[in-house]
């Protein structure tokens, strides 16, 4: 499709879903129609943002604020179904951004890779001192990776893991974000920043990655995995099925516990050791450009 046909086709569907939940998030749109149907036709959701802005601009859509959050609805909607909705999704989606889960919810994912680093044979800094200790009702104590790695610091701070087999390290940062993490995110930026202090390939592990940011990064030298999944603690089960719902958040790809799943697995034991072998190249040749984006003294454009 071309751009004007994908930006057509998604105000098309901003409209649909908007019939169908009345009021919605950011984050509902994207799960419902960037992470939706047949993979030719999926609206990235910088599109969506683009097809969402002009539906607002011509008055067909109202955006309104609560707090910090954007919501979205018809103009023609009704006032009562608009109230009646809010009452009910509002409160479901402020435990979602919950400061104390927040934390919580990062260490999810942080845990299963942990998890399925240990069941492999590189060797690797990084990780949890007390899993055994209690449930994830609270935070488990993490203990980060060394900033100086062989004589070179990081100077932006640690990374979430580091692969530190002889001859090629890895930098791993892990994100269990539901937003979709594009080149010019800080998360992307700090990543390429890290692994070029220590000579490390990069590699980014989370929910949804776009095509533009796995071409940038698998194109010079970096490595990214999608897990298609949105970890929340097994203490939050409850909320994990509730934010599931199809007629309230739709967050259809949560999944609560910090088990790494076999495609997990399969990336960290059984992919990775090679993958960065043959990425350390593409990476050093590039270096020196990476540091100079994650530092913010070239743009993406550059």
């Amino acid at each position: 499709m071309t751009r004007v046909e994908r930006l057509a086709l998604a105000k098309k569907r901003v409209v649909r879903i908007l019939r169908t939940y009345v009021v919605a998030t950011e984050r509902t749109l994207e799960q419902k129609i960037s992470d939706a149907g047949p993979t030719n036709q999926r609206i990235e959701p910088f599109v969506l943002t683009q097809a969402r802005r002009l539906l607002v601009g011509e008055g067909r859509v109202i955006e309104q604020r609560r707090g910090k959050t954007p919501w979205f609805h018809l103009s023609d909607a009704k006032p009562e179904l608009i109230a009646e909705r809010f009452a009910e999704l509002e409160p479901l989606y402020a435990a979602t951004q919950d400061g104390g889960f927040s934390v919580r919810l990062g260490q999810a994912l942080e845990v299963a890779v942990y998890k399925a680093l240990s069941r492999g044979r590189e060797v690797f800094l990084g990780g949890f001192s007390d899993l055994l200790a209690h449930d994830d009702s609270h935070l488990y104590k993490r203990i980060d990776p060394p900033r100086l790695l062989s004589g070179k610091t990081i100077e932006k701070g640690p990374l979430d893991y580091i692969v530190a087999q002889t001859g090629c390290a890895a930098g791993l940062e892990v994100k269990n974000y539901r937003t979709w993490l594009y080149p010019h995110s800080p998360e992307i930026r700090e990543l390429l920043w890290k692994c070029s202090d220590i000579d490390a390939v990069p590699v980014l592990i989370a929910r949804r990655i776009p095509f533009i940011t796995f071409r940038l990064l698998n194109l010079s030298g970096g490595i990214v995995h999608q897990t298609y999944n949105q970890l929340y603690p097994a203490a939050d089960a409850g909320l994990a099925q509730r934010v599931k719902h199809k007629n309230l958040l739709g967050y259809h790809d949560v999944r609560a516990g910090n088990e790494p799943d076999a495609r997990l697995l399969k990336f960290l034991c059984t992919d990775l050791p090679q993958l960065k072998e043959a990425a350390k190249p593409e990476f050093m040749k590039y270096r020196d450009v990476h540091l100079a984006y994650g530092k913010g003294k070239i743009e993406y454009r550059e």
